[in-house]
């Protein structure tokens, strides 16, 4: 899996953990499991605000992309940020988080 974050300026706080191809996003419990390789996803297809283009899924890797909240005075690894590339089970950890 790779996470594309895509840094906004809002004032929300974003959680997400990740479970195999299952993604819990503030609470909100997504399966990317039957995504087939090749294939897209479109946002407008899943039930978050979170995710923004399309979930495809190439080469067996998930590539979804995630709204990162961040404040005025974020710092430039919260407004210019990394992809998370194979990010372990379990909580995932977002630039700029406590």
């Amino acid at each position: 899996m790779i996470i594309h974050l895509v840094p906004q300026l809002r004032s929300d706080v974003l959680s997400v953990t990740k479970s195999g191809d299952v993604l819990t996003i503030n609470g909100v419990v997504i399966d990317f499991g039957a995504v087939p390789d090749g294939a897209d996803l479109p946002s407008s297809a899943i039930d978050t605000e979170w995710i923004v283009g399309v979930v495809r899924r190439v080469g067996g890797v998930l590539h979804i992309s995630l709204i990162l909240p961040h404040g005025p005075d974020a710092g430039a690894s919260v407004r210019f940020p990394d992809d998370i590339v194979d990010p372990p089970d379990g909580p995932v950890a977002l630039p700029g988080a406590a």
